[in-house]
């Protein structure tokens, strides 16, 4: 399965808040569903479909994500969001260059986004603490991020990163404590849900 392309506020919708997929803030929608209760399943499903549009996971990346998480030392729910928080297109998104992921995503792919001194296009490269991001010494690059942390100043940058907005300049301190994950989410049920597969 490709990653998704269609109508964002859809989505949003029906899984709730999503600030990673799009910045638009979609009008309350009818409430239908009243005392309509729901399965294990779809409870599940939801919180992993949640986590997958965030992110702009396709199935596969996501389930790859699980099973590191489930091998590595500590709670697999926990080192799974971990790990989503410390992409490369997240902490870009997290810094404020990019209004969205998607929009982080796409500066990544076109090389734009400079780690340590070295070029990476790759969106998935997962950070380390101590890693700097910068971005490239040209104007048109400058003036897309520009526009990016003007909208983003007031937002609160989170604990793990430090911003130098003058040098368009990020620092990754340290790695994410859970209580600071931008998603509200119960990782523990998209745990569950993987449970059988992995």
């Amino acid at each position: 399965m490709s990653r998704y392309r269609g109508p964002r506020l859809k989505k949003i919708n029906r899984l709730g808040a999503l600030p990673g997929l799009t910045s638009k803030v979609p009008n309350p929608p009818p409430d239908r569903r009243k005392n309509n209760k729901k399965s294990q399943y779809r409870s599940r499903l939801e919180e992993k479909q949640k986590l997958r549009f965030h992110y702009g996971l396709t199935e596969r990346q996501l389930l790859k994500y699980v099973r590191i998480a489930g091998k590595t030392k500590g709670s697999t729910g926990q080192v799974l969001l971990q790990l989503l928080e410390m992409r490369l297109d997240n902490i870009i998104f997290r810094l404020g260059m990019a209004s969205t992921i998607p929009g982080a995503r796409q500066l990544v792919n076109h090389r734009h986004i400079l780690v340590n001194g070295y070029l990476v296009d790759i969106p998935s490269y997962r950070c380390k603490p101590r890693d700097i991001i910068t971005t490239k010494d040209e104007q048109k690059t400058r003036a897309l991020i520009q526009n990016s942390l003007a909208s983003s100043s007031q937002k609160k940058l989170p604990e793990h990163l430090t911003r130098h907005s003058s040098q368009y300049k990020g620092v990754v301190k340290q790695i994410i404590a859970r209580r600071r994950v931008g998603l509200k989410i119960e990782e523990l049920r998209v745990v569950e849900y993987y449970s059988r597969q992995t």
